[in-house]
């Protein structure tokens, strides 16, 4: 009788107990158990996730029921419910990053000091559902295409549309400082604009181009522009902008392109808009690969180093760069001392899923 299951990606699920893991008898259960409970109300609501993901399993829908009804001790919760599985990658080991929303300067209007468009998704863009595959003209590897009335089309990578492929349109929903500002907008998927006069605006994640992901300081790197122990987010910014003509091929390097909506529904205090469809909570919400993990599982990450590893995270968001069983990207919250907390995470970590035990 084998110890191990088979997991998602090739992985091997290998059983832990809860008392093995590092920092579990210490964790903010309540916290991680607020958390788990927004997935469950959305999940209760059945409102739409932005980006589409796997399917939660019957036993996780099982256990989202199970939270909303919760009285207990929420240790008690995720002990009853979960049996926690260490992943085993089929290469490596698990890997973190971090990411967060970014507060920048901007304005809602055409505004001299603040010249780089940013668009609203094209109403003739569309996704390609989870799992689908796109028109047979379009390359199998693009997850979104262009529906004209001659047929699908590929959409545009990042030069095109930088260059006015859009120009025209009235897709212009706000207006940043600097093409920088907005490339790692892109990255982050969501941003709080402070206006000119004063107050502020929510920008969130609308679609994307499809175009695969690349990383650009993977690339600043391999041309030898800045020490690999340099590439974290603020000294890249301080590269791009030094350099602007270096800066901008690399940037276009990545075709990836994001699309955002201004959402005046959200309070100060909540955070932004994740793939899932709800608020991500700071120190508790990841992104993890949707094609293998559905929205709402539990994730213990056990890490070394200055992170706030070592406690118990919900999947509640995804990212084209996340890919692998063992990957996930920790959402900070919002600001300068955010990001700076999150470009500095590349961290190995162990990662164990919380299983549900219901049948």
């Amino acid at each position: 009788m084998t110890d191990w299951r088979p997991g998602p990606g090739g992985a091997r699920l290998e059983p832990r107990a809860f008392a093995t893991l590092p920092g579990w008898e210490s964790d903010d259960h309540a916290a991680a158990f607020a958390a788990f409970r927004l997935s469950a109300d959305h999940d209760r609501k059945a409102e739409p996730a932005l980006r589409q993901g796997l399917a939660p399993d019957p036993a996780l829908r099982k256990a989202f029921s199970q939270a909303l009804t919760w009285n207990a001790a929420p240790k008690a919760f995720f002990e009853s419910v979960f049996a926690p599985f260490a992943i085993q990658p089929e290469t490596g080991s698990g890997f973190l990053t971090g990411y967060f929303e970014p507060e920048l300067m901007g304005s809602l209007a055409p505004h001299p000091d603040y010249p780089v468009p940013v668009l609203a998704r094209p109403p003739e863009l569309v996704t390609v559902p989870q799992g689908g595959v796109p028109p047979v003209q379009i390359n199998p590897s693009l997850q979104s295409y262009m529906e004209t009335p001659h047929g699908p089309v590929p959409a545009p990578g990042r030069a095109d549309i930088e260059d006015g492929y859009f120009a025209g349109r009235g897709l212009e929903i706000a207006w940043l400082r600097d093409r920088v500002d907005l490339f790692f907008m892109h990255v982050q998927g969501s941003a709080r604009l402070r206006l000119p006069g004063g107050g502020t605006a929510r920008l969130v994640y609308a679609g994307r181009n499809g175009h695969p992901y690349t990383s650009i300081g993977r690339l600043i790197v391999a041309e030898g522009h800045l020490p690999l122990e340099q590439a974290t987010l603020g000294p890249l910014k301080d590269w791009l902008r030094r350099n602007p003509a270096e800066g901008r091929r690399i940037m276009r390097l990545n075709h990836s392109y994001i699309f955002f909506g201004v959402d005046t529904s959200l309070a100060p205090e909540d955070g932004p808009i994740g793939a899932a469809g709800h608020s991500l909570i700071p120190l508790r919400s990841i992104a993890v690969d949707r094609t293998l993990w559905s929205y709402g599982l539990p994730f213990f990450i056990a890490a070394e180093g200055d992170l706030p590893a070592n406690r118990l995270w919900i999947a509640q968001d995804t990212g084209s760069a996340i890919v692998g069983p063992a990957r996930a990207d920790l959402f900070f919250g919002s600001g300068e001392a955010a990001g700076l907390q999150a470009g500095s995470v590349r961290h190995r970590a162990e990662m164990i899923v919380l299983w549900p035990r219901i049948s």
